[in-house]
């Protein structure tokens, strides 16, 4: 029997239409970004930032450098999901609450950033490996979340990213990953579209 958690999943689809006259209020953002922020990072390093487009202003800003993709405009925000670089310098920081809270001892710290720091210092491009995996991880919870609350979301990878970057102020550590909108769908989305077999893409070894 299907759980409300898998019919969530099995119906999701990427949506096309919105509803542009309905709106998200900051607090249904955040609680968005709160939700997609409980999913997993390396080392529990944390290393995203969303952009939550919303205004008018920020949307006309946002469309022409997205390919004009009317879901800019028309869904009630487009979160620009940003990974960033992997830096193990941030651990100590990052695992304060988790020793605080009673759940890691505090010698466990180094345990995780000294092998972190072996993981990525030297190594840019695993350093932008993990923060495209990070903002992806985020993003997804966060397409599921919508979807949980009614809600249609499009991920979109056709925008110009050093346009992006540049317009909204991101910060040299800063991958812009994928673009997210979100906000109310109204007719004539497709439902989701038939996926390759399993047998395809499973090995049973």
């Amino acid at each position: 029997m299907t759980n409300a958690v898998i019919e969530c999943i099995l119906s999701r689809s990427a949506t096309k239409y919105y509803d542009p006259a309905a709106t998200l209020s900051d607090d249904q953002i955040r609680e968005l970004v709160r939700i997609g922020t409980t999913a997993p990072t390396s080392f529990h390093l944390q290393n995203w930032r969303f952009i939550a487009v919303r205004t008018p202003e920020a949307k006309a800003r946002l469309r022409p450098i997205a390919w004009d993709q009317p879901a800019i405009t028309e869904a009630a925000v487009t979160f620009i999901v940003c990974g960033q670089l992997a830096d193990s310098s941030v651990i100590p920081g990052r695992l304060a609450p988790l020793v605080e809270a009673g759940i890691m001892p505090p010698k466990m710290v180094p345990e995780w950033e000294i092998p972190a720091r072996d993981l990525y210092m030297k190594y840019p491009q695993r350093q932008r490996d993990e923060a495209v995996r990070t903002g992806t991880f985020g993003a997804t919870t966060m397409i599921y979340a919508a979807r949980s609350l009614g809600l249609g979301s499009t991920p979109m990878i056709g925008f110009d990213a050093e346009a992006v970057a540049r317009e909204f102020g991101l910060a040299e550590n800063e991958v812009p990953v994928m673009l997210l909108s979100v906000g109310a769908e109204r007719p004539g989305n497709w439902a989701q579209k038939p996926r390759r077999p399993v047998a395809d893409v499973l090995d049973l070894i």
